[in-house]
């Protein structure tokens, strides 16, 4: 094996690591609250010592923004479809969107959760800046979507931020209730109760017919 093969090697083992400490400090974030989970837990997860960690994440704040960013990169290949789509299929694009943002409501929790933590005080202020970046960049995509549907007639004539903010609204709340101790006990069809969400996500801000046409 040459010394290329060896470093090209090497580098993808390190992203394969990286790619697993992401994903076993989630599940820990998720399962047992972030501020419980320590650098130690996340090595004994991945079966590797508390300094590999460091090899790759300096902090913990990294980790959360690495995981937030990859949110948002996943958010934007839901986006990329869309383009990609030209149009065609633009009703199951926005049920995809609704799907993304509520199929997993104890990750949408953690990332709100963590994106109070990071808004006032991070060691990692470059990785916020590209957060940002990211999360601006698909909002301008979803605006641009939602502007051609209004003029083709067929949402409601209002600035496209609307139609976001009222999703973002729709999603949130289904996520509160979710967690709620008290409301929870009410919904027995969790699955059916988010597929149920979702169409009506896909259906709101329609443009209602004109009285008299």
């Amino acid at each position: 094996m040459s010394d290329l093969q060896k470093a090209s090697q090497k580098a993808q083992e390190f992203r394969r690591r990286e790619e697993e400490i992401l994903e076993r400090a989630q599940e820990l974030f998720i399962a047992k609250g972030e501020d419980k989970v320590t650098v130690e837990m996340i090595a004994d997860a991945v079966n590797i010592g508390k300094g590999t960690i460091y090899k790759h994440f300096e902090t913990k704040d990294e980790i959360y923004l690495r995981l937030m960013i990859r949110y948002e990169e996943q958010l934007a290949d839901v986006f990329k479809r869309l383009d990609e789509s030209d149009g065609k299929d633009r009703a199951q694009l926005a049920k995809d969107y609704f799907s993304f943002r509520m199929k997993e409501p104890e990750k949408y929790a953690l990332f709100d959760r963590l994106e109070h933590k990071l808004t006032n005080q991070t060691s990692c202020p470059d990785l916020v800046s590209k957060l940002h970046e990211i999360r601006a960049a698909n909002l301008d995509q979803l605006a641009a979507a939602i502007k051609t549907r209004i003029d083709e007639g067929k949402l409601e004539d209002v600035p496209p931020y609307f139609h976001i903010f009222a999703a973002w609204a729709l999603v949130h709340g289904a996520v509160a209730l979710y967690h709620s101790k008290f409301y929870q006990e009410f919904i027995k069809d969790k699955e059916g109760f988010f597929n149920f969400l979702a169409e009506i996500g896909v259906r709101m801000g329609n443009r209602r017919p004109q009285k008299g046409k």
